[in-house]
């Protein structure tokens, strides 16, 4: 087997600057970073996880828990386990993934069992079964936890308290406020908003409720109106939506979506009913880039940025367990794009 030793004679470097390598503790100039990592490759190095456990009371595993529920739109959850798990490799960390609704059960069975150093929690409520037990999680894990024990920890997601606690997320608040803005400069005055299903207002969902309320407090100050309705998603769900909101609100000219399932139908819908878009009504979106480029008609869309996310998570969580971390609220600011689905408002609406 080779060893640590072997891989640094190779590389022509301390045995301590491989260490920092995999690691990613300490920084490494990107010359000596690539000798190292070509070293590693050639050589078939393969640290021992079991020998770097014991050797620093670590498991070197980040829980990531990431209920998946039939009412969220799972891609763009996977995304972001996907640039936790690419991110927390480089720094030296595997990642446990637990994909259940456990709640706090699963905070103390990880905490309590010693399985990993740290968690990472998505899908965050504004008030949130799970937050009590990490408040005051931030000191580094110096050892294997007990329980009852604290963990570093970090949110994807941004609950109603955040005293105590670490978070990263886009400013759904600031999102929906730019959603209106930019309808609002095109002249509409009525806008719908298609929303998530109801299961995800009902938990209160963080995400969610905070779009709602930048969208419904700059509808307020520009003096538009503004409704709000949760949708299934899929043809048959949207289509009743729909007619929901033209029986209740004719004069509407402006949609805003926050609900990636739904905007197919939505189109599909408008187009049947003769209402072409954008020259009768204005479609925005937010949604992965993804999704606003192969739509039918190109989106005008508030990306979901996924990677950058689950990537400052891992280094405020890494910084933690370094023991340089702090309890802090990392704010994304939203940017729209504009595409084909939004255009100026009709002199008559339907």
């Amino acid at each position: 087997m080779v060893t640590l030793a072997e891989v640094a004679q190779h590389a022509g470097v301390s045995a301590s600057t491989v260490s920092y390598v995999l690691s990613g503790k300490r920084s490494i100039s990107a010359n000596t970073r690539q000798r190292v990592e070509q070293s590693i490759r050639e050589l078939g190095y393969h640290p021992n996880a079991g020998a770097r456990a014991l050797a620093s009371s670590r498991s070197n595993i980040i829980a990531l828990m990431i209920p998946l529920r039939t009412d969220m739109y799972v891609p763009v959850m996977m995304e972001i386990a996907i640039a936790v798990a690419t991110t927390a490799r480089t720094h030296g960390y595997d990642v446990l993934l637990l994909t259940g609704e456990e709640g706090p059960d699963a905070v103390r069975r990880v905490t309590g069992s010693g399985l990993a150093d740290a968690m990472i929690l998505m899908d965050v409520e504004l008030d949130d079964e799970r937050l009590p037990l990490l408040r005051d999680g931030g000191a580094p894990a110096r050892a294997k936890p007990r329980v009852g024990d604290h963990q570093p920890s970090v949110l994807i997601g941004l609950p109603a308290d955040t005293a105590g606690l670490t978070c990263v997320d886009l400013d759904f608040k600031a999102t929906g406020a730019l959603c209106v803005e930019h309808l609002a400069k095109l002249g509409h005055r009525d806008i719908a908003v298609i929303g998530e299903a109801p299961a995800v207002y009902e938990r209160h969902t963080g995400f969610a409720e905070r779009t709602l309320d930048g969208l419904r407090l700059r509808s307020q100050e520009l003096g538009m109106r503004l409704l709000h309705r949760p949708c299934e998603g899929g043809y048959d769900a949207m289509a009743v939506t729909l007619a929901r909101i033209f029986d209740e609100r004719p004069s509407t000219t402006g949609f805003v979506v926050q609900n990636e399932s739904a905007v197919e139908p939505l189109l599909a819908l408008l187009r049947q009913q003769g209402r072409a878009v954008p020259e009768d009504v204005s479609v925005v979106a937010i949604c992965p880039d993804q999704v606003a480029t192969q739509a039918s008609v190109r989106l005008t869309s508030v990306s979901i940025p996924a990677q950058e996310m689950g990537r400052h998570a891992v280094r405020q969580l890494v910084a933690k367990l370094d023991g340089h971390g702090s309890d802090e609220v990392v704010l994304i600011a939203p940017e729209l794009t504009v595409r084909a689905s939004t255009g100026p408002a009709p002199s008559a609406a339907h």
